[in-house]
């Protein structure tokens, strides 16, 4: 496409001369606008990309990738449905659950709360929640041991401590002499747990299954069971089919379902920022326009030069495209390189920052998510380079095509 005339004439207008240091200067702000551009869109979206894994393995740690859930809330026969899910190739693990609202009470402090019967050995097939212990430990919660496990911040919400007892009252009524009256049952806590979202640190409490079981009236049956599959990504396909295979009185959800708007609003933030990011990228690409306007400009004798020897409108126009591409394709891989090397290392770079200012970010005591975490998706830096170079190409067609309507005659008449 481009003669070796025309890229020598273009590379050599991007090098500066006795006249042109005013030019150059203007394309070296060029080249540093695009490459700080590409450097914050790379940096800000594998910061956010960190953010959003991050909360989504926090999220599914404490809830399930799919779910077979009762109709009615009671699912008899779970054993038999959990080891036909579990036969399915996508599927890691299988775990039966009882869940239900109640209220804890501990003295005058009461808090609504959303139990969880679990099988203390078959939880950790589906939930991080054992990783995620504070004092004690799933195995904790025994078959008539009425023992319970609280978030932490439920703990604190009603000032219990593990060793203290609290009160359970379902909304289940039971007739008794006096009258209906609410059941309750008194429970030991016996460990504290924090995943790090509120919504499960404050609101969940786990029990042994048998134990929840009896509490909810089910008499031995399940609320559902619990899914794990090998890609979270997946599990909608993987409901879909199970679905399909099983049939009876039971429904099959996926996470995205229940968490569905929280993501998309994540995904929402994303394509803003890029788009206002790369709206910077934008304004330092279109700097090429005026370095290479002055850059014709200044080469107008030179351009009628090169007419009169019989180089073509087009010739004309693609030493000057040469010099904005090279302007273009500079800044850009400097900052494809700088905004990598940034995002590569920003769990290291911030807090080295934040130990040399005395400093904190994201304080952990006001933010659960205390660390700056990035992830680079390698997708994401093809596209930024792809629309920076672009961009950067786009701002030296105008110029470009109005060096190539220069006319000799004009150009050399004061000359």
């Amino acid at each position: 496409m481009f003669k070796p005339l025309e890229l020598f004439v273009g590379l050599r207008y991007t090098r500066a001369g006795q006249r042109t240091h005013f030019i150059s200067f203007i394309s070296l702000v060029s080249v540093l606008g695009i490459a700080l551009g590409v450097t914050a869109l790379i940096t800000v979206l594998s910061v956010m990309n960190g953010f959003e894994n991050e909360l989504r393995s926090r999220i599914l740690g404490a809830a399930s990738h799919a779910t077979i859930a009762g109709v009615n809330g009671r699912l008899p026969q779970w054993q038999q449905l959990a080891r036909e899910a579990a036969s399915h190739p996508r599927v890691l693990g299988a775990a039966p659950y009882v869940d239900g609202q109640v209220m804890l009470v501990n003295g005058d402090q009461v808090s609504g709360t959303l139990i969880r019967g679990i099988l203390p050995d078959q939880e950790p097939k589906v939930s991080q929640l054992g990783a995620s212990m504070l004092t004690g430990s799933l195995r904790d919660l025994t078959d008539r041991g009425y023992g319970i496990i609280l978030g932490s911040e439920l703990a604190r919400a009603i000032g219990v401590y593990p060793g203290d007892k609290v009160t359970v009252i379902t909304p289940q009524a039971a007739a008794t002499p006096a009258g209906v009256v609410p059941r309750l049952k008194r429970f030991t806590v016996v460990g504290l747990f924090e995943i790090g979202m509120f919504e499960f640190d404050r609101s969940l409490a786990l029990m042994h299954i048998n134990d929840a079981s009896r509490l909810m009236n089910l008499y031995g049956d399940v609320s559902g069971v619990r899914l794990k599959v090998d890609d979270v990504f997946v599990a909608p396909v993987v409901a879909r089919e199970l679905s399909a295979r099983m049939q009876g009185g039971h429904q099959i959800t996926d996470w995205t379902r229940h968490h569905s708007n929280f993501f998309r609003a994540i995904q929402t933030e994303k394509r803003v920022m890029f788009i206002i990011l790369v709206l910077i990228v934008a304004v330092a690409a279109f700097n090429i326009v005026s370095t290479l306007v002055m850059v014709v400009i200044e080469k107008r004798a030179d351009i009628a030069i090169l007419r009169t020897l019989g180089a073509t409108p087009m010739a004309i126009m693609r030493i000057f495209v040469v010099q904005g591409t090279v302007i273009g394709i500079a800044g850009t891989v400097l900052g494809l390189v700088g905004g990598v090397s940034l995002a590569l290392n920003v769990e290291t770079l911030v807090p080295w920052i934040e130990q040399l200012f005395g400093v904190q970010f994201l304080a952990a005591d006001v933010y659960y998510i205390s660390d700056l975490p990035s992830d680079v998706e390698w997708s994401d830096v093809v596209k930024i380079g792809l629309v920076s170079f672009s961009l950067s190409v786009l701002g030296t067609l105008y110029p470009a095509w109005r060096a190539s309507r220069t006319l000799p005659v004009e150009a050399l008449r004061y000359e």
